[in-house]
């Protein structure tokens, strides 16, 4: 099962947006794609859940994280051999990590924690709580956020990974954005 979380090699720079719900990761990262003229991973979690919650009315459970993550690693690997520039990842197995050990009290499948570690990115975009909240079907947490930026800034701070904290309208994030992207080589 753990080969099914196996990240592919590929020649593109690989950009994860990161951090709590409702921060604009989506939105910020379906911009990014089309302003370098690339592709972006959708964020598999929100439709699979959006599904569960149509039919059933259910909300995540440990069942799902499995799924879920083989669903993210399985686009991210398909989106990766379309490009050889950029590819803009809305979240990955790391944001799945969070979020488990977040709502089950420290608990992430094994799967799941053996595979982060082997999976490579270039960067990191810490997407901050500055933009209002929005509910939705799924989002639950509207005055806990700024502790979940925490968390998601202390989890890329202990593993020593390349971050930008990106703040502010749109605009101004897709123009950080752009400056550190530049920056970035294969």
């Amino acid at each position: 099962m753990e080969e099914d979380l196996r990240q592919i090699k590929s020649n593109c720079i690989k950009v994860v947006l990161f951090g709590p719900e409702s921060t604009g990761k989506s939105t910020l990262c379906e911009a990014l794609a089309e302003k370098f003229n690339t592709h972006w991973v959708p964020e598999f979690m929100r439709s699979y859940l959006q599904k569960k919650w149509d039919k059933d009315k259910e909300k995540i459970t440990k069942a799902d994280l499995l799924p879920i993550a083989h669903g993210q690693i399985a686009s991210e690997n398909e989106m990766a051999e379309k490009t050889d520039t950029y590819l803009f990842c809305d979240t990955n197995l790391r944001e799945i990590k969070v979020y488990s050990e977040y709502y089950y009290e420290g608990f992430c499948p094994a799967e799941i924690i053996n595979a982060v570690d082997n999976h490579h990115y270039h960067h990191y975009f810490l997407t901050d709580v500055d933009l209002p909240w929005r509910a939705d079907d799924l989002r639950d947490h509207p005055h806990d956020r700024q502790n979940m930026f925490r968390i998601f800034e202390v989890e890329l701070i202990n593993n020593q990974l390349p971050f930008t904290i990106l703040s502010g309208t749109l605009e101004e994030r897709i123009e950080k954005a752009t400056q550190v992207l530049e920056t970035l080589k294969l």
